[in-house]
C-alpha cells in the first residue's frame, strides 16, 4: 500500500460558523484569521495506491461551478487536484474507487464535470462512488440546513456507478469505512491500516486540530450535541490505539496524534503524512 496526500485547492469560510459557540477570542489564538474574520482552510484528500486499486478519498470543489459561487469561498493557492495527481504519478482516469465522506460541495465537487458537449459526466471514468446510504437519501432530499452545501450537479449523475452502504463495512482487507451522524447524516470516516498503525481519513468531524477540545463544534454541525458525541466515541479509540488523524481542512497541520489530558482530549503531536509513512 502506498499513501499520497492531494491536494485539490485552498478556500475561505467565516471563522464563527467554523467554530460554532466558541468566542473568537479563544479560537483566533489557534487558528488565524483575515480582516473580515475569514479562515483560510485546505481541501486536502488522500490517494491510496493498494494492489490493484487506486482509491480516492473525497475531490474538492471541482471546478464546474459559475465565477459568482466560487467568489463567496476565495479560492487561493496553486495546487489543483489536477495538479496533485500528476505529481503523484497519476491520472483521473486510473482511480477504480471514489469514497467520499460525504455531499457537501468542497468534499466531493470534483467527482463530475462537463464534457466537451456540456454534459455532466464523472471526472474518473474508471471508478466507483462510494457513499453511505445514509447521506445519499439525506443529499437527495436536502434539509434546509444543509440545502446549499448539497448541489444536484455534484450528486445526480454519480447514480451509473454508485455503491451505497449503510453500516460499518470493511471496504478492504485494509479499509474500513466507519460512519458518524453530528454533521451530517451518514458521514463516512475511513480507517486505513498502514504497516500496521492506522491513520484515519477525518472528514468534518475533525476538520482542524484546533476544533479537538471536545465543545469546539462547527456551526455547520446539524446535530452539535451528536457531534459531541461522535467525538468521545472517536476521540476514546483514537487514544487507546494510537491513531493518526489526517486532517482533510487544516492548512498548517497535515497529520496530528491526539492524547488524554486532565482538561480532556488535546493536541499530542503534529507531523505530516511523510513522517508517517516513514516513521
Amino acid at each position: 500500500m502506498k499513501l499520497y496526500s492531494v491536494n485539490a485547492g485552498n478556500f475561505k469560510l467565516d471563522g464563527g460558523a467554523m467554530f460554532g459557540v466558541v468566542p473568537k477570542v479563544l479560537w483566533s489564538k489557534h487558528y488565524p484569521a483575515d480582516e473580515n474574520n475569514l479562515c483560510n482552510w485546505a481541501m486536502r484528500c488522500l490517494l491510496i495506491k493498494d494492489n490493484n486499486k487506486l482509491i480516492l478519498i473525497d475531490n474538492g470543489m471541482g471546478n464546474k461551478q459559475d465565477e459568482n459561487f466560487f467568489s463567496h469561498y476565495y479560492l487561493n493557492g496553486d495546487d489543483t487536484l489536477e495538479k496533485s495527481f500528476t505529481k503523484a504519478g497519476f491520472s483521473f482516469d486510473d482511480v477504480t474507487d471514489v469514497i467520499l465522506t460525504h455531499l457537501h460541495f468542497d468534499h466531493c465537487g470534483g467527482s463530475i464535470k462537463y464534457d466537451k458537449n456540456n454534459n455532466l459526466v464523472s471526472a474518473f471514468k474508471n471508478a466507483k462512488f462510494w457513499v453511505s446510504k445514509q447521506q445519499w437519501n439525506w443529499a437527495v432530499n436536502p434539509n434546509h440546513r444543509e440545502k446549499a452545501s448539497f448541489l444536484k450537479e455534484n450528486i445526480l449523475p454519480m447514480q451509473e456507478t454508485l455503491q451505497l452502504i449503510d453500516k460499518e463495512t470493511d471496504f478492504s482487507a485494509k479499509i474500513k469505512l466507519k460512519l458518524f451522524n453530528g454533521h451530517t447524516d451518514g458521514q463516512i470516516i475511513p480507517h486505513i491500516n498502514y504497516n500496521g498503525k492506522t491513520i484515519v481519513f477525518m472528514g468534518d468531524l475533525l476538520p482542524s486540530t484546533a476544533h479537538i477540545p471536545m465543545p469546539w463544534v462547527m456551526s455547520y454541525d446539524t446535530r452539535p450535541l451528536l457531534t459531541l458525541e461522535d467525538k468521545k466515541q472517536f476521540f476514546n479509540d483514537a487514544i487507546k490505539n494510537n491513531y493518526t488523524l489526517f486532517l482533510e481542512h487544516d492548512l498548517y497541520n497535515e497529520c496530528c496524534t491526539i492524547k488524554q489530558t486532565e482538561k480532556g482530549p488535546r493536541l499530542d503531536k503534529t507531523f505530516t503524512l511523510n513522517n508517517f509513512i516513514n516513521d
